[in-house]
């Protein structure tokens, strides 16, 4: 059965097709016979409980500066969609709240992937904080004594901003760096939010790895190491992907995490693992598929889409 998929994303000419994940989830789509439609955030409308908004009819190819086409816009309600799914990049703001808010409207009907209550109530930085004793010793604050403190326990910290993404202003301080205040004031002027503070892990130079679950199972992974001379092993910031298998302890945090997903309808997630300490839940946009089927891992398009297809059922 062709399914009505709507994508919520920014806009489609601005991504890197090589790495973007939304952009396999609609080719995976598309390859399944789907109805694809493109739209960014700002068109959704609420009137009363129903929510319109204008789709573009949109095809893909997995072709550089060659890779959509859209159609005529057209006006729908969204109650008569199948699916959507929720993929434009952070920042995690007001603009990003109030879309989960008029997706939350239609989810009854319509299948929003992830769920968007969920991802309002998650955001990866702070969800992840319910499994501590998985982490390395973490701070959220703005408070400059208790950072002192933290800092003052534990020696080498990072620090980054609540919201961030993509390793945005993720910044290492040493016991002994005197650039310290100067980065308090910075975050200071720059960050209402908190702060995440946390113990340094030396071997960040091994790798990042990210971990793709899908309805709460392991699906793939990919070790991402970061360059020569860069704390951030993100891909978009230089970071390169290796293969990667998973440790007993990583199946082991999978194993936790995978319940509390698939309870809260979180269907696709990406966790971050260093040295075999969780870092990041990431619930809005996480990325890593077209790496890990690069690397001759699992088609995790496929199994996304398999498990939405059931669910639409």
């Amino acid at each position: 059965m062709a399914l009505k998929v709507a994508v919520q994303m920014d806009h489609i000419s601005s991504i890197n097709i090589a790495g973007d994940s939304a952009f396999a989830l609609m080719l995976e789509a598309q390859a399944r016979g789907h109805e694809l439609y493109h739209y960014t955030a700002d068109r959704l409308a609420m009137i009363g409980n129903d929510v319109f908004c204008a789709l573009e009819p949109v095809s893909v190819r997995d072709e550089v500066g060659n890779h959509f086409t859209l159609g005529e816009k057209q006006r729908f309600n969204m109650a008569d969609v199948d699916v959507v799914l929720m993929r434009q990049d952070p920042p995690f703001d007001l603009a990003y709240i109030a879309a989960t808010h008029l997706l939350e409207k239609v989810h009854s009907n319509t299948l929003v992937v992830n769920n968007p209550a969920e991802v309002r109530n998650a955001p990866e930085k702070l969800f992840v904080t319910e499994f501590a004793d998985l982490m390395p010793p973490t701070l959220v604050t703005r408070d400059r004594s208790e950072i002192d403190r933290f800092r003052d326990e534990y020696g080498d910290i990072v620090m980054k901003p609540l919201f961030g993404h993509g390793g945005a202003a993720v910044f290492r301080i040493t016991q002994d760096d005197l650039n310290y205040g100067s980065l308090y004031d910075f975050f200071a002027a720059t960050f209402r939010e908190p702060w995440v503070i946390q113990q340094f892990l030396p071997n960040v130079k091994h790798g990042d790895k990210r971990i793709l679950l899908v309805d709460g199972e392991f699906a793939g992974a990919v070790n991402r190491v970061p360059a020569k001379g860069d704390l951030r092993s993100n891909m978009v910031r230089g970071g390169a992907a290796h293969e990667s298998e998973l440790t007993e302890k990583e199946r082991e945090i999978c194993a936790r995490l995978g319940p509390s997903l698939k309870e809260k309808g979180l269907i696709l997630v990406g966790i971050d693992v260093i040295d075999n300490r969780l870092t990041e839940i990431n619930v809005t946009a996480p990325t890593g598929i077209r790496a890990v089927a690069k690397l001759g891992g699992p088609d995790i398009a496929a199994k996304v889409w398999d498990v939405l297809e059931a669910k639409v059922a």
